[in-house]
């Protein structure tokens, strides 16, 4: 006799939504096959087509005593003209992922003419906040040192990121003036700054995120102010005790008239980082006179994707960084 297997399905589902809640280990984005991000896409790096070529674990500054190190993919036929760079951040609640899940997405831009780059960067239980911020900062600076090397031009690039890296590629983007969240970690000579920001269901104030999710009706598993929260991990003490500390981490903390254009894409069912959090940033962005977008994903929790999400994210990146 053969047994059912009708439990299978609930069994997948109760696992996937432990994951995805941090339950069971950081948070990743739920998508289907061949769309941004993934848990498969974080354990393997993405596959390359003939048409582009990979550099991986280039050092590119140091965190603390450890070296941090960044992947490029790039096309094999390089335009004669220097080419546009894209910043990937991956997420993980500031305490995993890898810089090799590398989603899809960003290997069809390289084949585009960008130069395609995903950073590692110092996680939470490594060293907390600011670190992660300034890792990535001198991510952009080496790119920019190195802009003849790797035929980028310094003058267009942009950073995307999803959940965790939503947040610290909306601090690229307003941040960009912050000396104080530089670091350390090299080409000191360079510039930080960015010139299009695609922030994907990010969290942009800390203190804020329990009473977005009120608004919205959804429940708070992940116990954002509680003082094992990833926020709280992140900054060094529970959000609501150390509200200083969470204001500095906050990406609408540092809005002004000269960020760059930032687009912003969040489903409205998320229950992991609240639709309310881009709502604010956003309507920051706007009151302060940045070209600001943002997309809402009707129906979307923590994690979408598929053509529509990737050609939004395209046209937003030619649009910005791609010359006539």
């Amino acid at each position: 006799m053969k047994r059912s297997r009708t439990w299978l399905p609930a069994a997948v589902a109760v696992v996937a939504f432990a994951l995805a809640m941090g339950l069971l280990g950081p948070p990743v984005v739920r998508v289907r096959a061949g769309e941004a991000g993934g848990a498969r896409a974080a354990r393997r790096p993405p596959r390359i087509p003939d048409t582009v070529e990979a550099e991986r674990d280039v050092e590119y500054g140091k965190g603390g005593d450890r070296a941090l190190r960044l992947d490029i993919y790039r096309p094999k036929t390089r335009p004669e003209k220097p080419m546009p760079v894209l910043v990937y951040i991956h997420g993980g609640a500031w305490r995993g992922g890898s810089k090799a899940g590398m989603p899809p997405l960003g290997i069809k831009l390289a084949e585009q003419g960008y130069v395609s780059v995903s950073i590692a960067y110092r996680f939470s239980h490594e060293a907390i906040f600011p670190a992660q911020i300034e890792d990535a900062k001198c991510a952009v600076r080496f790119l920019r040192a190195h802009a003849k090397q790797y035929h980028i031009d310094p003058d267009r690039i942009g950073a995307w990121g999803h959940s965790a890296g939503g947040h610290l590629v909306a601090l690229l983007g307003t941040a960009g003036d912050a000396k104080d969240l530089e670091g350390t970690g090299g080409w000191a000579d360079q510039s930080s700054r960015v010139h299009a920001v695609v922030d994907c269901f990010g969290p942009t104030d800390f203190l804020k995120i329990t009473d977005g999710l009120k608004t919205l009706g959804l429940p708070d598993r992940m116990g954002h102010d509680s003082p094992d929260s990833p926020e709280a991990r992140l900054i060094g003490g529970p959000i609501q005790e150390n509200k200083e500390k969470a204001a500095r981490a906050n990406p609408i903390t540092y809005v002004t008239k000269d960020d760059p254009p930032l687009l912003i894409l969040h489903g409205d069912r998320d229950a992991t980082v609240p639709s309310t959090q881009s709502q604010l940033l956003y309507d920051a962005l706007k009151e302060a006179g940045v070209d600001a977008t943002y997309h809402v994903v009707k129906g979307a929790g923590h994690g979408f994707g598929g053509p529509e999400i990737d050609e939004i994210i395209t046209s937003f990146f030619a649009k910005h960084l791609k010359k006539p």
